[in-house]
């Protein structure tokens, strides 16, 4: 049996129109016992997704748990890219058990949810379980994530991905997002993100273009 190839990309990847984005609970207290990853490298991946979700104007749900009386307010990185955006704040520590937000994830009606925030082994696993239960396919973001240790973390994603969640990094999620080097309406807003948040990867692009004008595509 033969099988032809088209040029047409696969299925499971992301688009921006596909998905809802929830970041989740990117707050200071939950933040000062997140050891699996660095805090400075958490909020510039933090920020890099809001960016991302930003330019391709990604359905975007922000929630905090207990923002006045315990957790405090959401990453600036986060909030200034959103300016104005209604916060979700919670008592309960699943996003999914929250009726405002589902409210929300059912206004915006998208069939995939992509999930980033702090702890990967509740606040993340909690929306992961119960939105795949529910039918939804759920993709998180995983150094967008943090928990109490690295094996928290590690332990959480591999119970997620059991259930059936797909993992992704942030610079795959804007590159994902972007996918055609064509497509120039997104491509200087994409690349400057890239540049001033994507790290080595950024580097590489801002080096391109100063030393040899270079650029992806021939654009």
């Amino acid at each position: 049996m033969s099988i032809t190839a088209t040029a047409t990309p696969g299925k499971t990847l992301i688009a921006p129109s596909d998905h809802t984005l929830i970041l989740i609970d990117f707050q200071s207290q939950m933040a000062f016992a997140t050891k699996s990853i660095d805090t400075t490298l958490l909020r510039n991946n933090a920020a890099l997704i809001s960016h991302a979700a930003k330019i391709f104007d990604v359905s975007t749900i922000l929630t905090t748990v207990a923002e006045a009386s315990f957790s405090g307010p959401m990453f600036s990185e986060i909030t200034e890219v959103f300016p104005g955006q209604k916060l979700f704040d919670r008592t309960s520590m699943n996003t999914w058990e929250d009726a405002p937000v589902i409210e929300e994830v059912n206004r915006i009606a998208k069939q995939r949810i992509v999930l980033a925030g702090l702890w990967t082994g509740v606040c993340i696993v909690g929306p992961a379980a119960s939105a795949i239960d529910q039918g939804f396919e759920v993709y998180f973001i995983s150094d967008a994530c943090g928990d109490v240790s690295d094996e928290a973390h590690e332990r959480a994603c591999q119970r997620m991905i059991q259930l059936g969640a797909i993992p992704l990094t942030s610079v795959q999620y804007l590159l994902e997002l972007q996918r055609d080097w064509g497509r120039t309406d997104t491509y200087d807003a994409v690349t400057g993100a890239a540049k001033k948040l994507a790290g080595a990867y950024g580097l590489g692009i801002t080096y391109a273009k100063t030393m040899f004008g270079a650029s992806e595509g021939g654009h």
